[in-house]
């Protein structure tokens, strides 16, 4: 059937699911390292507020989703999680990577793997398997819903714990007026970036 996967294109796809639960388990075990005082219910709860780390979660659960089916998935569902999960490993890199330390060889790996070779390993198999038809503008406008919902959620748990997880979201660091700016500044960089890959999705679609 036109809507299977190929062999190859399984298994990469399962290996995929495979890195981000992985890199997501060392990072539980590297924040319970580095805090024995914490529960496993507060380590979670921690982690919960981290875009990387629920972005990493849809990564797990599609891609585990695609190598148990061996079906292509949505086109914009796929789009979109591609989308979502590079611009999480450059924003770390342009922004987040000067600042962070790591105390661990554990908490190395989980940084390596949740900002790196998860987003490459997707943008690679989106590259080779993702399904493309039926990209368009609607698309991108789509793919903002996931960033202002979560920049909505990061704001709101501040509010309640006093503990912003970015500095961007931080009105306590640059004020609303400057969450508001980079927000702005974020969401028009998911949409020239889903712009361009809509554009990359056409291309290949007509080699």
């Amino acid at each position: 059937m036109d809507d299977m996967l190929s062999p190859p294109a399984r298994a990469v796809a399962a290996l995929i699911a495979l890195a981000a639960a992985v890199s997501l388990a060392a990072q539980f075990v590297a924040v319970g390292l580095d805090h024995p005082e914490y529960s496993h219910g507060e380590t979670l709860w921690r982690l919960a507020r981290y875009f990387t780390i629920l972005t990493n979660l849809m990564v797990a659960g599609t891609y585990a989703a695609l190598a148990l089916r061996g079906r292509v998935g949505s086109p914009v569902w796929l789009g979109g999680v591609t989308l979502w999960i590079v611009i999480t490993g450059v924003v770390y890199h342009l922004l987040l990577a000067a600042t962070d330390t790591h105390d661990t060889a554990v908490s190395w790996y989980a940084n390596i793997g949740l900002h790196s070779v998860v987003p490459g390993l997707v943008a690679l198999w989106w590259l080779a398997a993702g399904p493309r038809e039926g990209l368009g503008i609607n698309a991108a406008l789509l793919w903002l819903l996931w960033p202002l919902l979560y920049v909505c959620y990061a704001l709101l748990r501040g509010q309640i714990d006093g503990t912003y997880p970015y500095f961007f979201t931080d009105p306590t660091r640059i004020g609303w007026q400057g969450v508001g700016m980079w927000t702005l500044i974020l969401a028009g960089a998911f949409f020239a970036a889903g712009l361009l890959q809509i554009a990359l999705a056409r291309l290949l679609r007509n080699r």
